[in-house]
């Protein structure tokens, strides 16, 4: 088993950045591919960025494009999300993930999640 545990949301002024950390335990980390999704009351979850075991590959969703950076380090079994010129649309539960497989975009090709973050954006 996998326990993942997100930490860094909060309450946040549009325009302004937050960084979003996500520490894993209980099995080898560093050959996991790794992903960020999020969920906004009453909508479905949406992908928000993914970067493959090695470093090397990252994705993002076009609504996050450009603003948001994921970054991983190995020795510290952790993930991290930098969001910076935050929106109130990007006002949501953010969860990370891990074991994903190839198709990273993919919320069910991953085994492990955690139990997520409130990122809240004001106007």
């Amino acid at each position: 088993q996998v326990q993942l545990v997100e930490s860094g949301g909060g309450l946040v002024q549009a325009g302004g950045s937050l960084r979003l950390s996500c520490a894993a335990s209980g099995r080898t980390f560093s050959n996991y591919n790794l992903g960020w999704f999020r969920q906004a009351p009453g909508k479905e979850r949406e992908f928000v960025a993914a970067i493959r075991w090695s470093g090397g590959s990252t994705y993002y969703s076009d609504s996050v494009s450009g603003r948001f950076t994921i970054s991983r380090d190995n020795a510290k079994s952790t993930v991290y999300l930098q969001m910076r010129s935050l929106k109130p649309e990007d006002t949501a539960v953010y969860y990370c993930a891990a074991r994903g497989r190839f198709a990273v975009r993919n919320e069910h090709e991953y085994d492990y999640w955690g139990q997520g973050t409130q990122v809240t954006v004001s106007s």
